[in-house]
């Protein structure tokens, strides 16, 4: 199987989701062999997208290199591994990258539009030989690997709220990741909103790039001061979701899960041949779990 990198180049305008900053973000061909490598225009500085620079995996992945980051990559990475691109130059001339919709769908339908160009070069895999199963040392997260020949993955999300209840969802290699994962939004829930904002991020954030779950009985005072935090109008409660959020997939946050997990382990910088079975997982666990693989990899273990 032979590398691909983008037909032409992307063009995407909009604001971080954390730090609201208004953001030009082009997505450009790169030779093969050139990985996927983010440029901060603003300060003439490269930033890989490798596990190693994975530096802030608390509510988002962030890469940092050479005294620079690159804020909230996954969904962009998930988008360019899900379609199966292997090389890319992607230049940003801000901190964050846009959040668009809260989803992969932007990016793939421009980049699908085109299709891809193929290159001279080999693709790479990197191969799961022995079973193996990282436990998160925090919470009760874990990700199990088997040997596979291609990549397989079952997730599993449960965060004890009547609302999401248990979701779980099955992704392969062979699935068409456009349509089915692409499309799935980020989602947080009601209780946290406050708390972010007050540690300063979501300044972005808005009714129509997330997906908020109403957790717990809410007040009416609670809804209006959250509405005034993402400045919007005649926000309700509906179903269990704020505002009139209609889901693309009864399990859609966890297919936005899988979405996560899919551009957290693009940064092993080839494509993962395993069967994973992940478990209330997030960026944190995904992006250890991956170090992981890198380190037994060095060792030649795996």
């Amino acid at each position: 199987m032979k590398q691909h990198t983008v037909s032409r180049c992307y063009e995407f305008k909009g604001k971080g989701l954390h730090t609201g900053v208004l953001t030009d973000m082009r997505i450009l061909p790169a030779p093969a062999d050139h990985g996927i490598v983010f440029r901060r225009t603003d300060l003439d500085v490269s930033v890989r997208a490798v596990a190693g620079n994975a530096c802030d995996v608390s509510f988002n992945t962030t890469l940092e290199e050479n005294g620079a980051k690159v804020i909230l990559v996954e969904h962009l990475l998930s988008a360019l591994a899900g379609l199966g691109v292997d090389n890319a130059l992607i230049e940003i001339d801000n901190v964050e990258v846009p959040v668009l919709d809260g989803s992969a769908r932007p990016y793939v339908e421009a980049i699908c539009a085109d299709g891809l160009q193929e290159q001279q070069e080999e693709r790479r895999f990197i191969e799961i030989r022995e079973p193996f199963t990282w436990h998160d040392d925090r919470s009760d997260a874990w990700i199990g690997f088997e040997p596979c020949d291609r990549f397989e993955a079952r997730l599993t999300i449960d965060f004890n709220s009547p609302v999401v209840g248990v979701q779980t969802c099955d992704f392969d290699s062979s699935a068409d990741y456009a349509s089915q994962i692409a499309p799935c939004r980020t989602f947080c829930f009601f209780s946290q909103l406050e708390q972010l904002a007050a540690a300063g991020l979501i300044k972005g954030g808005d009714m129509d790039n997330a997906i908020v779950i109403v957790d717990r009985p809410v007040t009416a005072e609670e809804v209006d001061r959250i509405a005034r935090l993402f400045n919007a109008r005649d926000v309700e409660v509906r179903q269990g979701y704020l505002s009139n959020v209609s889901l693309h997939f009864d399990n859609e946050c966890a297919r936005h899960k899988m979405l996560d997990l899919i551009g957290d382990f693009s940064l092993l910088g080839a494509p993962l041949k395993a069967r994973i079975t992940a478990y209330k997982t997030g960026h944190r666990v995904n992006t250890a779990a991956a170090n992981r693989i890198l380190k037994q990899l060095s060792q030649d273990t795996l």
